[in-house]
């Protein structure tokens, strides 16, 4: 097919305006982002840098989480249930308290390795009232005296010691861990008693603790949009709680509320400090309040001045 002159030079006109345009529209999309935008971009890469710092092997912790989740959805999660079905609620309670005091011993040894002897002294009573009168643990006599219980392991006590917490981990079959947190499992393995009783009994210990945290892998899934990133964090963070013993250190969006709180009231209390240290006001001298509650100094005889809403609207005046 031949095109004419007329075609050829509108064809021509064509292809340099749209050459023309999307080279402008190129400029346009490459025009330097604003502060704003590189502020966020920063923001982004730190987060980043964070992220990979604490997390590095994310690719295959990720495989991990995924291949644990398979095994819990497959099999322990079926037989968890099918041992929550078949077991009163009061025998899965009983379990439950025999192989908390049992870790009890653990919870002590921590508790005087980081120098909290109270809690050390009040934790070996708890276990001592719960494996005689709770017969073996089975009964939690402890806490309806007074004797609280309290969480302690290795891994805080390393945490105590000045040992850094080193990279998250997920471990085949046993879930979130840190670097920290593997020397600090095999002590507390090797510190437990249940670990010498006989598999039969680890297996229930196993089944009753899948059964316990039914309602919290449940949430997970229903509330995270990535359950890894909600589970690694969370897990970080109940860690951080535990070795912290709950004490929160203030934060900088709190430092800057309390200064913005205090800027609110320094007028305040500074016409505090000036009405505090004005001269007293002698028996032969007059105080009276006009209309616009200001206190006027005589010399005849003193009155009580009407109380005042606020400070910043009293003022002095001096009359001889």
């Amino acid at each position: 097919m031949y095109m004419t002159s007329q075609e050829k030079s509108d064809s021509s006109l064509f292809t340099v305006s749209f050459v023309v345009v999307t080279l402008f529209l190129s400029g346009c999309a490459s025009t330097p982002p604003t502060e704003d935008g590189v502020e966020v971009v920063e923001a982004v890469e730190v987060i980043e840098e964070e992220v990979v710092e604490v997390d590095p092997y994310e690719g295959f912790n990720r495989t991990m989480f995924d291949f644990n989740d398979g095994v819990d959805t497959y099999f322990a999660e079926p037989i968890s249930d099918a041992y929550t079905w078949v077991t009163p609620q009061f025998v899965q309670t009983g379990v439950t308290n025999f192989f908390d005091n049992l870790k009890g011993i653990n919870v002590v040894l921590n508790d005087f390795m980081q120098g909290k002897g109270q809690q050390g002294a009040e934790d070996t009573g708890r276990f001592l009232v719960n494996s005689t009168v709770g017969l073996l643990g089975l009964f939690d006599v402890a806490t309806e005296i007074g004797l609280e219980q309290n969480n302690e392991d290795f891994a805080q006590t390393l945490a105590v010691w000045g040992v850094p917490q080193g990279p998250y981990l997920v471990l085949p079959l046993l879930g979130p861990s840190t670097t920290r947190g593997i020397p600090g499992g095999i002590f507390d393995a090797a510190a437990n008693p249940a670990t010498y009783i006989g598999v039969p009994v680890q297996v229930v210990q196993m089944l009753n603790a899948r059964a316990n945290a039914d309602g919290e892998i449940n949430f997970v899934e229903e509330a995270a949009l990535d359950r890894y990133v909600f589970t690694r964090e969370s897990f970080l963070q109940y860690r951080d709680n535990l070795i912290s013993d709950g004490q929160i250190e203030d934060s900088d969006a709190l430092f800057d509320f309390e200064e913005e709180d205090d800027e609110d009231f320094g007028d305040e209390e500074l016409t505090k400090d000036v009405l505090d240290s004005k001269p007293e006001v002698s028996e032969n001298e007059i105080a009276s309040v006009d209309e616009n509650k200001e206190i006027v100094i005589n010399e005849d005889k003193v009155l009580e001045p009407e109380p005042v809403a606020n400070y910043s609207d009293v003022s002095l005046d001096s009359e001889e």
